[in-house]
């Protein structure tokens, strides 16, 4: 870390994860330590922090709007709200404000799908795969059908665990469209995967028409809307890790969602070449929609079946 905003760790020794004694000092510098992997995929995006000040099994503290007593070295952004007004933002521009969050009890970083620039105007849109049980192998599965899938649009899919039980296959686009249109997109391609498997698979937001299906979530797809930010601590046992992994990994049976924690994370870096080191290069156009795959004044699209 630079030497030009020198952050002082108070009370490294406080225990954050009490079931496997992970201490503020050891988020600090997992934090610290991942930084140039982790700050190209959070730069000027506005940050919603996820913050545990007596640790995950105390209050949990989301958090949008920057304080005011944050330093003025730690960049901001002011976005627009939809119901009028205007709210600032931090954001992770650079190692010294990511060590500076994790000691101020930020244990997971989430993001938005645009930049501070465009705030309208997302780079990315996401798939959220959400099993309702813990069949990871399906949500594998629908992972590469849906690689498959968007690979055919000419586009180019990334994927990282959750951290969680699950999977996000992250599509890296052109600025232009608003988030109406990244969301129909969205909303077309997760139609069409669910209408491929539809005892297995579904895009129902209501959790108990889900019948056991996993759901493929596009609601992120949103304006002021936000996804766990790549190389993330999540709030859980084990400090898992939200990972960025190569779509050679994600055949592997032994992959787990949540498989990479503080505690082996170093171990799996030194063996992984950074899968998502192209990602820059790899914005695409998003295609246009055709007439028959817009909605209809139901909201379902036309061509499409109802699921069940």
């Amino acid at each position: 870390m630079a030497a030009e905003h020198q952050v002082t760790i108070s009370n490294p020794d406080k225990v954050l994860f009490p079931g496997d004694r992970i201490t503020k000092g050891e988020l600090v510098d997992y934090y610290r330590r991942i930084a140039p992997r982790m700050i190209p995929h959070v730069r000027d995006r506005p940050l919603h922090m996820n913050r545990f000040p007596d640790g995950i099994g105390g209050i949990a503290i989301q958090q949008k709007r920057v304080p005011d007593s944050f330093p003025a070295w730690i960049r901001r952004v002011t976005v627009d709200l939809r119901k009028g007004g205007t709210i600032t933002h931090a954001v992770i521009d650079d190692a010294e404000t990511l060590v500076y969050l994790a000691n101020y009890n930020m244990v997971t970083a989430h993001v938005w799908l645009s930049h501070g620039q465009a705030p309208d105007r997302p780079d990315q849109v996401i798939f959220d795969l959400d099993p309702s049980d813990d069949d990871f192998q399906l949500v594998r599965s629908t992972a590469v059908s849906l690689k498959a899938l968007l690979e055919e649009m000419g586009l180019s899919p990334f994927v990282k665990t959750t951290g969680s039980r699950g999977l996000h296959v992250v599509v890296p686009i052109t600025v232009g469209p608003d988030f109406e249109v990244a969301h129909l997109f969205a909303d077309h391609v997760a139609q069409k995967l669910a209408a491929s498997d539809p005892a297995h698979l579904t895009t129902e937001f209501i959790k108990q028409k889900r019948e056991g299906r996993l759901f493929i979530d596009v609601n992120r797809n949103a304006y002021a809307q936000t996804a766990v930010a790549p190389y993330s601590v999540r709030a859980r046992a084990g400090a898992p890790i939200a990972m960025p992994v190569a779509w050679s990994d994600i055949k592997r049976d032994s992959l787990r969602p949540d498989g990479v924690t503080m505690r082996n994370v170093w171990d799996w870096l030194t063996e992984q070449e950074d899968p998502w080191k192209s990602m820059e290069s790899s914005h695409r156009s998003l295609p246009p929609l055709t007439e028959s795959d817009k909605p209809d004044r139901s909201g379902r699209r036309r061509g499409v079946p109802r699921q069940r």
